[in-house]
């Protein structure tokens, strides 16, 4: 009996990865985004002044338009992680002094997202969880032991001064949909940019669920006289001081030579 059995479980053992392989691949969403960027690279220049990206693009679908049922589309730009520090300060017996700190292991230096509709009426708690899209969700992480036991008024600190400062906006309704197939966004960069790459994020929503995504990179660079000076600060910081300590001694004889000549009767 035994001997009959052992040829039969070889074969089914041999059989699993087979089955295994020839299993159908997930279907694809019924509605695709196909978009793209009206440039994937930006300069940085010592007139820069900032910069505008259109992303545009249209929805593939196989089927006829739901009816009844809108359909929504986020776009989300983010530009390079940082690691900072956020600190609370308190004025006691008339000095300010630093009564607690929060250490964000991961805050992008840019963060813009625009949307076809108010962002709290098209995106549920539970998918802003999982594709972290919101403003607050987009600090990813906390670096070392908290030593406070409320972090969020910290991070909503940093982002009040983020978004004065341009650098974190969040635009409804600014994300134009045509006949539920076509669409745009125009969104603004700033002037103060952090040079690296910046990820480009799309979102397909429908009756509050994420159908599809579509990702892009943008990639920011000082270029001319701009990155010249920025690596050469980076990889050079004595001679980089030692030029700058010239050009100061330069600019104040020069200033006051010409002060001298004015006052000159």
């Amino acid at each position: 009996m035994r001997r009959t059995f052992a040829p039969l479980l070889a074969l089914m053992l041999l059989a699993l990865p087979l089955a295994a392989q020839q299993a159908p691949a997930p279907a694809p969403p019924s509605e695709q985004i196909v978009a793209g960027l009206s440039r994937d690279d930006v300069d940085i220049t010592t007139s820069f002044d900032g910069s505008e990206i259109i992303i545009y693009g249209a929805i593939k679908r196989e089927t006829r338009i739901p009816q009844g049922h809108p359909l929504d589309v986020i776009v989300a730009v983010e530009g390079p992680a940082q690691t900072l520090t956020v600190r609370h300060k308190e004025r006691r017996l008339g000095i300010w002094i630093n009564t607690g700190r929060v250490s964000i292991g991961s805050a992008p230096s840019f963060y813009a997202v625009a949307t076809t509709r108010p962002l709290h009426l098209i995106l549920p708690p539970a998918e802003d969880q999982r594709y972290r899209v919101s403003i607050p969700l987009a600090m990813r992480a906390f670096a070392g032991p908290m030593e406070v036991e409320d972090a969020v008024p910290y991070t909503a600190a940093l982002i009040r001064l983020r978004q004065a400062n341009g650098l974190y906006r969040q635009d409804d309704g600014t994300v134009r949909l045509a006949e539920q197939t076509l669409f745009r966004a125009d969104v603004r960069l700033p002037a103060n940019l952090v040079e690296g790459f910046y990820s480009t994020r799309i979102f397909l929503l429908r009756d509050g669920q994420v159908i599809d995504t579509f990702r892009a990179p943008i990639e920011v660079r000082k270029v001319g006289l701009e990155r010249w000076l920025y690596r050469l600060a980076l990889e050079q910081p004595f001679i980089y001081g030692i030029m700058s300590l010239a050009i100061a001694v330069a600019a104040g004889w020069a200033a006051s030579a010409a002060f001298r000549l004015v006052k000159r009767p």
